[in-house]
């Protein structure tokens, strides 16, 4: 029989058993469902029960064997999810119910599609999926949570988790991100950044290069830093620009701390990589992607100068000249942002779930989505219409 534990800390289990069920054999972890990225949040303090993030994750083992694992929080927010519920929350509210605390499975602070569900190999995963379902329920109960929502799942973890969908009573939801694809209208990688280019309407090939141009005849100069060869000078500058450009636009420091920052850089440092901007010796912006085998993941920026088009160049074009170089399939730069799709990157559909205890509350919201999934496709198609390639010269068409 399966049997499920409820984990305090996700160091409670072995680093490498808890990779093997998320990563297949011979790749790179998702960077954000690592043991170690997991391990380092817990850690640090940015997940905990004082920041609204308590770990509860699910260790399934059957026979004395780890098969099946997911990771889980309990929220008394919904800071850090970017699928927002606030609407939800305020519902409740206004009838006199509690909408928190409720249970959260993702990547904290991280709207990047990943793994949600691992399995052993072998495994029998639809026996799995009905325990961990079974344990969240309980767990809800034992909790007093008003929901679960699993958020930003990929396909192997749809696909585990879709049968169940009418049986377990999840609700679906969908919305709409903007990713880079490398490959052009042969599906053939691009040879460089020119290659890219010569994809695009000759307005947008101009409005590009324009931008470029920019940054350069401000004298800025950028460098890409591989994470084993970032120095301490550049590692502490780009926490700089981090926590000024939080506390600039959010008047908080950031959901990550000093401490979370250095140990990433100490753990994973083969998945980092740093973009640095210099003007005149100094450093003026920096921004840190993180990557797997297939996909370059763009996830914190800041600047300490307000530089013309320089976000632009420091968190879209040189991941994209990254990427090709590399052989990276994928640019995943973050959520939101239309300004996005001007310069390549196409709208691609993000999904999540959500169990919500109370029937009437779960047949209201049911409801909404059944509204919404409509219009976020029609926005999906309507936002393609708006991809700047030329004609015939669209990736893979």
């Amino acid at each position: 029989m399966m049997q499920v534990r409820v984990l305090g800390a996700v160091d409670e289990v072995d680093a490498g058993a808890w990779d093997e069920l998320f990563t297949p054999a011979g790749k790179l972890p998702n960077p954000f469902i690592r043991h170690a990225f997991l391990h380092a949040l817990e850690a640090t303090g940015c997940v905990s029960a004082e920041t609204g993030w308590t770990p509860c994750h699910l260790w399934v083992t059957e026979a004395g064997q780890p098969v099946a694992a997911m990771p889980l929080y309990l929220k008394t927010h919904s800071s850090g999810e970017f699928v927002f519920d606030w609407g939800w929350a305020s519902s409740y509210e206004r009838h006199g119910l509690n909408y928190y605390p409720k249970l959260l499975t993702a990547a904290p602070f991280t709207p990047s599609a990943g793994p949600r569900l691992g399995f052993a190999t072998g495994a029998d995963r639809e026996a799995c999926v009905r325990a961990l379902l079974a344990a969240v329920q309980e767990l809800a109960e034992q909790q007093a949570c008003s929901s679960w929502h699993l958020l930003f799942p990929d396909e192997l973890s749809w696909s585990a988790l879709e049968p169940a969908c009418q049986s377990a009573e999840l609700l679906r939801r969908e919305d709409i991100q903007f990713h880079w694809r490398n490959r052009g209208p042969d599906d053939q990688a691009f040879a460089d950044f020119d290659d890219f280019l010569a994809t695009l309407k000759s307005s947008r090939r101009k409005n590009l290069r324009k931008e470029r141009r920019r940054v350069a005849e401000q004298d800025v100069s950028l460098v890409r830093t591989a994470g084993s060869e970032i120095d301490d000078e550049a590692w502490d500058g780009f926490y700089r620009c981090y926590r000024a450009t939080f506390e600039s636009h959010s008047g908080h420091a950031g959901y990550m701390n000093r401490a979370f920052f250095e140990r990433l850089r100490v753990v994973m440092p083969e998945q980092l990589l740093l973009v640095s901007a210099h003007y005149e010796g100094q450093l003026v912006g920096s921004s840190l992607c993180l990557q797997d085998d297939d996909t370059l993941y763009g996830r914190y920026w800041g600047a300490l100068a307000a530089i013309d088009c320089l976000h632009f160049e420091a968190c879209f074009y040189q991941g994209i000249e990254y990427c090709i170089e590399q052989g990276l399939q994928r640019f995943d730069p973050g959520a939101q942002g239309e300004h996005k799709l001007l310069r390549g990157f196409e709208p691609v559909t993000t999904r999540s779930l959500h169990w919500i205890a109370d029937e009437r509350f779960r047949r209201a919201i049911g409801d909404y989505l059944e509204r919404e999934r409509p219009a976020a496709r029609q926005y999906g198609e309507d936002a393609a219409r708006f991809l700047p390639f030329r004609e015939g010269a669209k990736p893979g068409s």
